[in-house]
C-alpha cells in the first residue's frame, strides 16, 4: 500500500467510499456523525484544493481509504474540556478517515503514515464511533478530554499520540 495525494479525478471514488462509510456508523450504532451528506464533494474538493487529503492506494492503484491530513495549530483544538493535551508543541491533524474495509489494517497504516510525518497527532471523534475509538487506542492514542465543534456547537472525544 501506499498513500498519494487525492486528484480531482479520484472525488467519484470517495463519494462512494464515504457513503459506505456514513452506512457503516450507522450499523456500528452511530447515526448522528455523518449526517445529510457530510463529507459532500464540496467538502472533497477544498480537502484537494488546499493539498490535504490523501487516499491509500493497493499494488493495482485501487483506492482503499482516505483521510485529510495536516501539520499546524487548527481553531478546533485549541480549548479542551474535561482534560488536557499531552503537550502543546506542534502536531499534526487527520480528519474524515473512511475505508472501504476491503482489506484489513488500512485505517492503522493511515494513522501510522501520519504518525511517521510528524510523531505529535491529534485526532476526534464522535462518542458513538466506537470503531474509531478503538481503533485510536489500539495505535497508541490516548483520550485527553472534550472538544466542541464551532459550527456546530456538537462535542467530539479528542485524542493526541506522542
Amino acid at each position: 500500500m501506499i498513500i498519494r495525494k487525492t486528484t480531482i479525478n479520484d472525488i467519484s471514488v470517495l463519494e462512494k467510499l464515504f457513503e459506505s462509510a456514513r452506512e457503516y456508523m450507522i450499523e456500528q450504532g452511530n447515526p448522528t456523525q455523518w449526517t445529510n451528506g457530510y463529507p459532500d464533494i464540496d467538502t472533497i474538493k477544498i480537502d484537494i484544493e488546499k493539498s490535504k487529503s490523501y487516499v491509500c492506494v493497493d499494488d493495482d492503484g485501487i483506492i482503499l481509504a482516505t483521510f485529510v491530513f495536516s501539520i499546524g495549530i487548527e481553531e478546533y483544538y485549541k480549548n479542551i474540556e474535561d482534560g488536557s493535551w499531552l503537550n502543546d508543541n506542534e502536531y499534526g491533524v487527520i480528519h474524515r478517515l473512511a475505508s472501504n474495509r476491503s482489506k484489513k489494517g488500512v485505517a492503522s497504516f493511515c494513522l501510522n503514515w501520519c504518525y511517521n510525518k510528524i510523531n505529535n497527532i491529534r485526532v476526534y471523534t464522535h462518542k458513538d464511533n466506537i470503531p474509531m475509538q478503538k481503533l485510536l487506542e489500539k495505535e497508541g492514542y490516548t483520550q485527553c478530554g472534550i472538544i466542541t465543534l464551532k459550527r456546530s456547537g456538537d462535542k467530539r472525544i479528542a485524542f493526541q499520540k506522542v
